[in-house]
């Protein structure tokens, strides 16, 4: 259930824990059931996995994936005022294999060297962000990786992703990537 300000933890060690996100107009935290959906398409037990949360927000898709046992999430967000926020849920939940980074989400991906088996993707919905970040998540991704997106509308993989899984909830549309393998 999503309280104003505050979302749960839904699996994991830290399981029906509260973390509270900052009040901004921009942010829309996976609901708990798109989340157990997303959860249970990756198998429960992210143990060993590298993952990346781009446009982290609420910290939401993060903190799941660190709860579940995730060897390294990495956070990315830009507005100030939400990791001040994010630092404080991670403090609080003593997570330290989970590292934050205040950058815009494009440079972080520029500049990173480093490669992941999962990556969260959920911009905020009236901006070109995920058309901007899909193109340069390929090299990103280990091999087997896979992408979760959220986004307005139903996403069209193109030429270079495969819709693994996709579900709706309400005006969201979610769904899990792979690369497009030829041949």
């Amino acid at each position: 259930m999503l309280l104003a300000g505050k979302i749960r933890i839904i699996g994991g060690q830290w399981r029906s824990r509260q973390i509270q996100f900052a009040d901004d107009a921009q942010l829309r935290p996976t609901p708990d059931r798109v989340r157990e959906t997303l959860f249970n398409w990756l198998g429960q037990d992210l143990t060993g996995m590298r993952c990346l949360d781009l446009f982290a927000g609420s910290g939401a898709l993060g903190l799941e994936a660190a709860s579940r046992g995730a060897e390294k999430v990495t956070m990315v967000e830009q507005n100030a005022k939400v990791v001040r926020n994010l630092r404080s849920s991670i403090e609080k939940l003593a997570a330290s294999q989970v590292k934050l980074e205040h950058a815009d989400a494009r440079a972080f991906l520029a500049a990173s060297p480093e490669r992941y088996d999962i990556i969260f993707v959920d911009p905020p919905f009236a901006s070109s962000l995920l058309a901007d970040v899909l193109p340069l998540l390929p090299e990103k991704l280990e091999e087997g990786g896979q992408v979760y997106v959220e986004s307005s509308d139903k996403l069209l993989p193109g030429d270079t992703w495969s819709i693994w899984k996709q579900g709706r909830a309400s005006h969201v549309h979610y769904c899990l990537l792979n690369l497009r393998r030829d041949g």
